[in-house]
């Protein structure tokens, strides 16, 4: 059977692509700079204008450091922006789209004028993540997505060095000590740790890339454009 096709906007190394090949799409990814490890077919291209015809649905994660709590220490790329121009360009698209960004990104809560219902991922929410990745993420989907229940989990706030204890979520951000170990806890085996600081688990994806799937095979007159 063929796959659906899934475009990967501002793909960066393949985190958000590998969970949408596990949940059966053929991922091509699109970035303005190289990405020499991502795992899918690539175009190096400027995400922005990179044309949507001939695919089934659309990923997108907009630059992140305008919205994150670290601008304040890195000051502004000038990207912000970007988060809702691809917005708007995907809601006019009439694909099924989904968008990726921080916590603290300006993205819906409920359904909203855009037609988005957003939700929050993190690692707790994922049997195979618990107790190892504190990695909150805000998303919006033009289609309803259950959310997860979010377990507890304890994440060291100070002395964001030194290692995690067996029992500590790992938080993978900036120079972060222990790529080997940052690998594991997000299931992602063959990123750098610049790469990994900005991926999000492939089990965040393939849970969303599943109830997407399950809107693309749904037939007609049951919720299929």
């Amino acid at each position: 059977m063929t796959r659906p096709r899934l475009l990967d906007l501002f793909c960066g190394a393949g985190g958000a692509a590998e969970g949408y090949c596990r949940a059966g799409f053929a991922v091509t990814g699109v970035d303005i700079s190289s990405q020499p490890r991502y795992p899918f077919t690539f175009i190096q291209a400027d995400a922005m204008t990179f044309p949507l015809d001939g695919f089934d649905a659309v990923h997108a994660s907009p630059p992140c450091q305008d919205h994150s709590a670290t601008r304040d220490f890195g000051g502004d790329h000038g990207t912000g922006w970007m988060l809702t121009a691809t917005r708007d360009r995907l809601a006019a698209s009439g694909l099924p789209w989904v968008i990726e960004n921080v916590r603290g990104a300006p993205m819906a809560s409920q359904p909203d004028l855009f037609g988005a219902h957003g939700f929050t991922l993190c690692g707790c929410m994922f049997a195979e993540l618990r107790g190892l990745i504190y990695r909150p993420r805000q998303f919006e989907a033009s289609f309803p997505v259950d959310q997860p229940a979010h377990h507890w989990h304890l994440w060291q706030q100070t002395e964001m060095g030194r290692q995690p204890q067996p029992d500590e979520c790992m938080h993978v951000v900036g120079h972060f000590t222990d790529v080997t170990e940052a690998r594991r806890r997000m299931g992602i085996g063959w990123m750098s740790g610049k790469e990994l600081a900005q991926a999000i688990p492939p089990a965040y994806t393939e849970w969303v890339g599943g109830r997407l799937m399950a809107l693309l095979t749904e037939p007609r007159g049951h919720g299929v454009p």
